[in-house]
């Protein structure tokens, strides 16, 4: 008989939304968050509109929270020279401080149970896990799902290759209000040593978030100088920043990003989000990849409890294989545009054909993006 306890660590999107699939489906959830909700999280704010359908299906309506409707883009090299696209999709604006609470109360409303305590340990002994917080509290699961983000004290628990691998990689995240800036464009424009995403959110705030890399932000002292010194050489960050209102006392920041490969699955723990893999934030497709992989990941758990003769063995396998299929090709497309996009000869090479040849860059765009997901 297999025991429906499902742990999930970490409360972000694919926690969440994994969550929700599964306590839908008369499975009993516990989700380990270690903080409080709702909160502000370093993130590019966009969400491809893919993912819609499968949120409807879950009886999620994102247009509860009025966000802005993105559909064109606009991307600058490090020299200012633009180009104006629409997105083969599109998506919508929309904050994770509003999502992530938004996704939580429908979490708690199918009946999932928070425990908001960071989680030191997880051991996979005789087919169960043990699971231990930072209050020394220990909880046993039939399964765990591991969807705590990019990097975490677990990642040395399970001896995963990438984290003691050193990662050049910083983002830095604030909310800003200007006026006319568009409420359906997203702005992406490079600068030495990184990229900047711009984008309207729910509450009229514009995100902006930018990725740099570690040897270009160490010479300036903080975030504040590097915006003055770095990014404003860029003459459209330059314009948008001269009067531009921050809404945070501070700006947010994350470093030691790793883009290195990582394993889905883990000690017999599946991996959702950025715990399983990291797309390069120009893609602007990361919230609605972690989404998918709840997906996934509770497509196969489902599958498990549904038929007695489908293993652990057989739905790690699966799980693997659909991540990959839906995921590899466009982590190595970032990877991709990341290269050239962050070279200056090869960066200005692919501007003069688009420049040339305009519909390059939708089709491109649609690489690192997926179907409506049904």
């Amino acid at each position: 008989m297999k025991k429906k306890s499902i742990g999930i660590i970490g409360g972000g999107l694919s926690g969440l939304v994994s969550a929700i699939h599964l306590s839908k489906n008369n499975l009993l959830v516990t989700v380990f968050e270690k903080d409080s909700y709702p909160s502000h999280k370093v993130c590019g704010e966009y969400l491809s509109l893919e993912i819609v359908p499968y949120l409807e299906q879950l009886g999620i309506d994102l247009l509860d929270l009025n966000p802005a409707k993105i559909s064109k883009l606009q991307y600058s090299d490090v020299s200012g020279k633009l180009i104006d696209t629409t997105l083969p999709l599109g998506g919508l604006g929309v904050s994770r401080y509003t999502l992530d609470e938004f996704l939580y109360q429908k979490a708690i409303s199918f009946g999932v149970k928070f425990v908001h305590k960071l989680v030191t340990d997880v051991k996979f002994i005789e087919n169960e896990f043990e699971l231990i917080t930072n209050k020394k509290d220990t909880y046993h699961f039939h399964l765990i799902l591991g969807a705590y983000g990019k990097r975490s004290l677990l990642d040395k628990k399970l001896y995963r290759d990438f984290i003691d691998q050193k990662s050049g990689w910083l983002a830095i995240k604030g909310h800003y209000i200007k006026e006319d800036f568009p409420d359906d464009l997203v702005m992406l424009h490079n600068f030495k040593g990184g990229y900047c995403g711009l984008s309207k959110t729910e509450s009229g705030a514009i995100n902006v978030c930018y990725l740099a890399s570690y040897n270009s932000f160490k010479a300036h002292k903080d975030p504040s100088t590097f915006k003055s010194e770095i990014l404003m050489q860029n003459p459209h960050l330059n314009s948008f920043f001269q009067d531009a209102i921050p809404l945070f006392d501070r700006d947010l920041s994350i470093a030691q990003i790793s883009f290195k490969k990582k394993s889905s699955v883990e000690d017999h723990i599946l991996m959702l989000g950025d715990a399983a893999g990291l797309i390069h934030p120009l893609s602007g497709n990361g919230m609605a990849m972690a989404i998918h992989s709840a997906k996934i990941a509770s497509e196969v758990i489902l599958k498990y409890y549904e038929n007695e003769t489908y293993n652990r063995e057989d739905m790690e396998k699966e799980y693997q294989k659909n991540w990959k299929e839906q995921f590899s090709s466009r982590l190595r497309m970032g990877n991709i545009l990341q290269n050239i996009l962050l070279n200056p000869k090869l960066s200005n090479i692919v501007q003069k054909i688009i420049s040339s040849f305009p519909s390059l860059l939708p089709k491109i765009i649609s690489r690192t993006h997926g179907n409506p997901i049904l």
